[in-house]
Parts: structure tokens; sequence; C-alpha cells
């Protein structure tokens, strides 16, 4: 990699105070002064900015507790995304949301730069489970709970796969959902079926990873090696995940 593009992401740098401070003979290569923007270093070299080791993160893995009213995209014109809400922490990056929220809806957005990890969670071959909590503006029943193992079938005439559906824990109206698919508004939409509105869902988990709780709304942290790792156990990032 150059120089000055390892020095600006490893500093999470703009391009431009990167090369100024290599120019001023504030970055080091193996210990040697180097000035040469477009030096190619190897990834064991030993880079550091004014005297502090700098390594490079290839993808980064984020978890946000996605609040109210924000939009589980990169961008857009008229709304505050789930990546606005990161991106000060990591200005160099590609970020784009691992899957989405409704924007009435909160908890567990995974965050990242990794496509190739990002297409494992979604892929509907590796059926990586997402669990949510609900509050329904009727009481769960006996009938739901064995239709969504069924499978159940939508008003266009769609079939779900089966999902786990159980009591929650805030009393007869809330449910905790396992899906492990993900198709528009699913939820909502097989709620509906049973004639039950959805006022709030949460996304708990991902995979075998469950939300932080103590991020609280807007809240968010990197990732470690060994949580990327419970996402998707059999899949796994490509390189250590950034702290």
């Amino acid at each position: 990699m150059r120089l000055d593009k390892l020095v600006a992401q490893a500093a999470q740098q703009s391009r431009s105070n990167a090369r100024a401070a290599i120019r001023r003979g504030a970055v080091r290569v193996n210990g040697a002064v180097c000035r040469g923007l477009d030096t190619q270093v190897d990834d064991a070299a030993a880079v550091t900015l004014d005297g502090a080791p700098l390594r490079v993160q290839k993808f980064v893995y984020i978890m946000l507790d996605k609040p109210k009213g924000v939009v589980s995209a990169s961008e857009d014109k008229s709304a505050v995304t789930v990546v606005d809400l990161v991106r000060e922490s990591w200005p160099r990056r590609g970020l784009f949301p691992a899957g989405r929220l409704d924007k009435s809806s909160t908890g567990f957005v995974l965050i990242t730069d990794d496509g190739a990890f990002a297409h494992d969670i979604l892929a509907p071959k590796r059926h990586v489970p997402k669990t949510y909590e609900v509050l329904l503006d009727t009481p769960l029943t006996p009938q739901m709970i064995a239709g969504f193992a069924a499978g159940v079938r939508l008003a266009d005439g769609s079939v779900m796969q089966p999902a786990a559906l159980e009591p929650g824990k805030f009393g007869p109206c809330s449910a905790r959902v396992v899906l492990r698919q993900g198709v528009y508004h699913q939820i909502k939409r097989m709620f509906g079926v049973y004639g039950a509105g959805v006022n709030e869902l949460r996304r708990t988990a991902i995979g075998g990873l469950p939300l932080d709780e103590t991020l609280g709304a807007g809240g968010f942290r990197a990732l470690s090696p060994e949580e990327v790792a419970q996402i998707v156990p059999t899949g796994g990032a490509r390189q250590e995940p950034s702290g």
C-alpha cells in the first residue's frame, strides 16, 4: 500500500493531512524517517506517526443501537442515517448497514465496510437468525405461535419460512420473534395475517451475538473478533476488526 494511503487510513486522517505529516518527517517505516508519499509499504513493515505505531484495519465491524427516526442507509438527502451516527469515528471508510430496520424500529444494526461479510449475513442460504422483541396492539395467541412455526402465508400468497415465536417479557401483548430470512416488512406482514398490528419492534440479536444494551439509543462500538465470529460462526471476518 502507498504510504500516504496507509497513514490516512490507519490514523483516520484526510489524505492531505497524511501527506503533510509524511513531508514533515513525522512518519517512520521500520525505524527510518520516510518522506516518499508513494513509497510502497508491505504488511510486515512497522510504521509510526509521531512515534505512535500505525495499524491498518482492512475492515471494521460496528454495533449500533439504532434509535427511532434514523434511516438504515449509507446516505439520505432528507433524514439522518445509521452511517451518519458513526461517520465521525470512522471518517475514511465506505460504511454501510448490513441489513435494514424500518425507520420506526430500533435496535441492533451492524455497520461495516466488508461486503463479503455482509453478504454472508444476508444470504438466504446462510440462514443467519435475527431476534426481535415486538409489542403488539393485541395479545399474542396460540394460533399466531403455531402459524409462525408452520410458515405464515402472507396476503400476497407468498409463504414465509418457519419462524420461532414465543411470549415476550413485557406482558400479554409482547412477543419474541426469531427470523431466518429477510422480507420487506416481514414481521408486520406476518402478524397482519392474524389481524395484529405491531406497535414497537426492536432487534436484539444478529446470529449468536446479542445487542449490548448498555449502549443506549444511538450508542455504538466496534466489535471484537470473537463477537464477529458469533454472528456468522462458519464464515467470520477476513481481518481483525477495528478497535
